[in-house]
């Protein structure tokens, strides 16, 4: 469990930080940037929130798991590790992720067109949050070409960025205030 009695330790003023195993790494090292990405999302996610989207039980539970992946990153993965020794990020997570998909998708109208991110103020948080959800997938493709990760974190992202799509969606009247993009509208 955590336990903050005092939010700055000052430890980080020569730009270092602290890694869960105690590793001390520059603050812009590849890791602490996925860390980072994934923390930006979560905060994304809390706005999008604020902004009447259906299912925020649903945002929360993504939210704990947001920090479940942020814990899997600040341990690095050590080869042989004990199961169970640090916090990693299951396949039973993404199947939770990929079931919430399937329902929600099976109401939703298939699409002819790629949708503009828009519509509804809450579907148009959800979009910047599966743009910034891409982004911290892309920042982890990076430190996992560096370092080995838990595989299960790039399948969440992905699945969460799916999912992101499918609630822009549902925030939009169940699609039906979707923006289609028109080819060549604007010229």
């Amino acid at each position: 469990m955590v336990y903050l009695s005092r939010i700055y330790t000052k430890s980080g003023d020569s730009g270092q930080t602290g890694l869960g195993d105690g590793t001390r790494v520059a603050k812009d090292s590849v890791r602490v940037e996925a860390c980072g990405e994934v923390d930006e999302l979560n905060a994304v996610l809390g706005v999008a929130m604020t902004a009447a989207i259906p299912d925020t039980g649903l945002l929360r539970n993504i939210q704990n798991d947001l920090f479940d992946v942020g814990g899997d990153l600040c341990f690095p993965l050590v080869e042989g590790e004990a199961p169970g020794k640090s916090l990693r990020v299951t396949s039973a997570q993404v199947e939770r992720l990929e079931q919430t998909i399937d329902r929600l998708n099976e109401s939703l109208e298939p699409l002819t067109s790629f949708v503009l991110p828009g519509g509804s103020p809450g579907s148009a948080w959800l979009h910047l949050a599966r743009t910034v959800c891409r982004r911290a997938e892309r920042a982890i493709v990076t430190l996992a070409r560096a370092e080995p990760i838990n595989p299960q974190i790039l399948i969440y992202l992905n699945r969460l960025s799916d999912l992101l799509f499918v609630l822009a969606r549902t925030a939009n009247d169940g699609g039906k205030s979707d923006v289609l993009w028109v080819p060549g509208k604007g010229t």
